[in-house]
């Protein structure tokens, strides 16, 4: 998505518990060995009380009172997650705008896995393009790991799970009110020939969690090594990191003032070993900007990698004004997403 303006984001936020799992600990208590955590690398793994939806209300929160729009103004609220919400056949999304009395929005929820905040950010901004009169659009992203259904130490390779949740307002085209980070591009690409990586061989279940009593998404990544090979999904992997990464650079070649540069880019909150291995050589050979890593006291947050990226960029005050920086974003079905953002 080239956008033929750029669209302010206010009101970057995350809400992360203060109750966490530090990786000693975890190594001690058996949930994972030495070798994983410092694979892994995060120093610690937030864990909540409350539910995803509830810590949702909480970044939301955060976000609507650093802007100036009222409640009455927001007209969408978009929720992504990538794991159980606390209700069966529920929406969280109109949760949300109901704890937070947004009585004039429209929720959605959005489904594309951990690839979901960037994909809600470009439906907020189509659904404005098409209709000024949704106004401001309030994204939010959260996820709770609970240990019942969920390892979030071992149940996937090459990352754990935290606990969290992020928000961001969008604001609606023409708005002249000062923005946290302008939004310059979104591109994306996906594989849906990887989608059985979560799959696996597995027959459909009547319910959740019918068959198997926890998700354990190693067992269906390693279903899909087995038939379609590791090698299948890095070079796939690799293909569409530089698609996406390409079509942001592209677009900052041809849209940046003389003055502007790119100085970072943010990667998903994965694991240390998984990044080396799959996102700085593709990074690296394509710009010299430098590559932070994210999460290592957060873990992965889910569908909100993307957003909690942003936040990080607006909070530490990583960029001077007319610089830029591109996030990354990635997916389970698989999906790619990259967001090319500045200090205007």
């Amino acid at each position: 998505m080239y956008l033929p303006r750029p669209v302010g984001l206010a009101g970057l936020r995350t809400w992360v518990p203060r109750e966490v799992q530090t990786a000693p600990e975890a190594v001690r208590l058996g949930l994972v060995d030495v070798e994983t955590a410092d694979e892994l690398g995060y120093g610690q793994l937030p864990v909540a009380a409350i539910s995803a939806p509830e810590m949702a209300v909480l970044a939301a929160r955060r976000a609507l009172a650093s802007t100036p729009w009222t409640a009455a103004e927001i007209g969408l609220v978009l929720h992504s997650h990538i794991y159980y919400q606390g209700h069966d056949m529920w929406s969280p999304a109109h949760y949300i705008a109901d704890q937070l009395e947004l009585a004039n929005a429209v929720p959605m929820g959005v489904a594309q896995l951990c690839n979901g905040g960037a994909a809600a950010l470009g439906i907020a901004i189509a659904q404005q393009a098409a209709d000024p009169e949704y106004g401001p659009a309030l994204v939010t992203t959260a996820d709770r790991f609970a240990d019942t259904g969920f390892d979030r130490w071992r149940g996937d390779y090459g990352l754990a799970y935290g606990d969290g949740a992020t928000a961001v307002v969008v604001q609606p085209p023409g708005c002249d009110l000062p923005a946290e980070l302008t939004l310059h591009a979104i591109t994306t690409a996906a594989a849906a020939d990887l989608e059985s990586m979560h799959r696996g061989q597995d027959a459909f279940a009547p319910a959740a969690r019918s068959a198997h009593s926890r998700v354990d998404l190693r067992r269906t990544k390693k279903a899909f090594f087995e038939t379609k090979g590791m090698e299948t999904f890095v070079r796939v992997s690799g293909e569409k990191l530089r698609t996406v990464v390409r079509g942001c650079l592209e677009h900052h070649e041809k849209t940046a003032r003389q003055a502007a540069s790119l100085r970072y880019v943010i990667l998903p909150r994965l694991g240390l070993k998984t990044l080396h291995m799959a996102y700085f050589p593709v990074i690296q050979a394509m710009t010299s900007a430098q590559v932070l890593v994210s999460g290592q006291d957060t873990g992965h947050l889910g569908a909100g990698d993307a957003a909690a990226g942003l936040a990080e960029l607006w909070r530490d005050r990583l960029l001077q004004p007319g610089e830029r920086a591109l996030v990354i974003s990635a997916g389970a079905g698989f999906t790619w997403s990259c967001l090319l953002v500045g200090r205007d």
